[in-house]
């Protein structure tokens, strides 16, 4: 079966952007079997090899490179361009990207959800990842971060209340280890811990009361950069873990785990979208903000 030169130009630039064939296949709703047989007709067509395939991996030859870096631009405008004639008066259209950690995607979903249905002709890229990004640099719309994690020359939107963070553990580990009752028990006791993503050091935890601050740089006993594992093991009893509080609500109700040192356990002011000042004219940043305002916690503008 052939294939329409722009549909295997939009071919291959998909899977030159996932660097997959099977990426590329769900992004345009194809099987991969047609994905590659859409890059191969590319190929023959202009007789050269753009990606060089192993059984893991795909990956762009230098007319490969070429062909992305000369044709990507010019083809997001085009593809705009089909969005708008096909849109009706007044309707948005274009592509949203937003970098998201973890532990904030179930406060991202009402928005995503609600968005969505207002605008469905918008589309949604939201990279999951836990560094810290560099929204301007590595070409996102926006960021979800916490308050303390976003630079200070930025736009940023309340999405949750402010929460604690606090030190929990299973009943069965309490009964076998005992409870601590200051910061510096801590240092007796198992803990499950993870590493920073900018220095790789092992996380102190942060306590406090009143005006007093602990930053204590507990013994780990497991080590883990995914929060739901290090929640999931403790409350198998194989060590305290350090988590914000909503997320083992749940967990704390049914009894599965249960708080400790709750008066020195820190508030923080929650996680918040975040966007460059020069962004506030993206029409389509506007409408997400306006959603993010109406559906979120808290969806006030924190500073800007």
């Amino acid at each position: 079966m052939q294939v329409a030169p722009f549909a295997a130009l939009q071919m291959f630039l998909a899977v030159a952007r996932q660097r997959s064939f099977s990426g590329a296949a769900r992004e345009l709703r194809v099987t991969r079997s047609a994905a590659s047989q859409a890059v191969r007709q590319l190929e023959r067509h202009l007789d050269v090899t753009l990606l060089e395939r192993t059984t893991r991996s795909v990956a762009l030859t230098e007319a490969g490179r070429r062909l992305l870096d000369g044709t990507s631009p010019p083809m997001q405008q085009v593809l705009a361009a089909l969005d708008t004639v096909a849109a009706k008066p007044g309707e948005a259209t274009g592509r949203l990207r937003l970098s998201v950690p973890p532990a904030a995607v179930s406060f991202l979903e009402p928005v995503i959800a609600a968005f969505r249905a207002r605008h469905h002709r918008v589309d949604l890229e939201i990279d999951v990842e836990r560094r810290l990004v560099d929204v301007v640099a590595d070409g996102y719309d926006a960021g979800v971060r916490l308050h303390e994690d976003i630079e200070r020359d930025m736009i940023q939107v309340r999405l949750t209340d402010a929460f604690r963070w606090i030190v929990v553990g299973a009943p069965s580990y309490f009964a076998r280890r005992g409870r601590p009752e200051h910061p510096d028990d801590l240092l007796r006791h198992d803990c499950i811990n993870f590493r920073l993503a900018t220095t790789g050091a092992l996380y102190a935890w942060e306590l406090a009361r009143g005006r007093k601050t602990w930053r204590v740089p507990v013994p780990a006993s497991i080590v883990s950069n995914d929060s739901a594992l290090r929640v999931a093991l403790a409350t198998r009893g194989l060590g305290l873990a350090y988590a914000f509080e909503p997320s083992v609500r749940r967990l704390l109700a049914d009894g599965q785990l249960e708080a400790a040192l709750d008066a020195f356990a820190p508030t923080v002011p929650g996680f918040f979208l975040y966007y460059p000042r020069r962004a506030r004219g993206s029409t389509l940043l506007r409408l997400f903000v306006d959603v993010a305002r109406a559906v979120a916690p808290r969806g006030r503008v924190a500073a800007g």
